[in-house]
């Protein structure tokens, strides 16, 4: 019986950590960065920033197994967290919280 490569296994414990933490991260970011910028009554914009963050967590976790390398994968997910914490921030710094 053949053993897997030590940097497959890397590779895809990888993919399993950014699907985890980075998708949970980028998820939550969009949950904020919708109840910032919706405009619609507070609890509104709550309740819909929460509910498609579960959207946001799934297409992550997709998209850190659908792309070529564990290293696309992060890169995936770093470029759109980077931009939903400015815009939060954008929001936060703008009083809109």
């Amino acid at each position: 019986m053949k053993s897997l490569p030590v940097s497959y296994r890397l590779a895809v414990t990888s993919r399993v950590l950014a699907a985890l933490f980075g998708g949970y991260l980028l998820a939550t970011l969009a949950s904020i960065c919708m109840s910032l910028w919706l405009p619609m009554a507070r609890a509104e914009a709550v309740v819909s920033g929460m509910m498609t963050s579960f959207l946001v967590y799934l297409v992550a976790v997709l998209w850190c197994f659908a792309s070529r390398s564990a290293w696309q994968a992060w890169f995936g997910l770093l470029l759109p967290g980077v931009v939903l914490a400015a815009f939060g921030g954008l929001g936060y710094w703008l009083g809109q919280s």
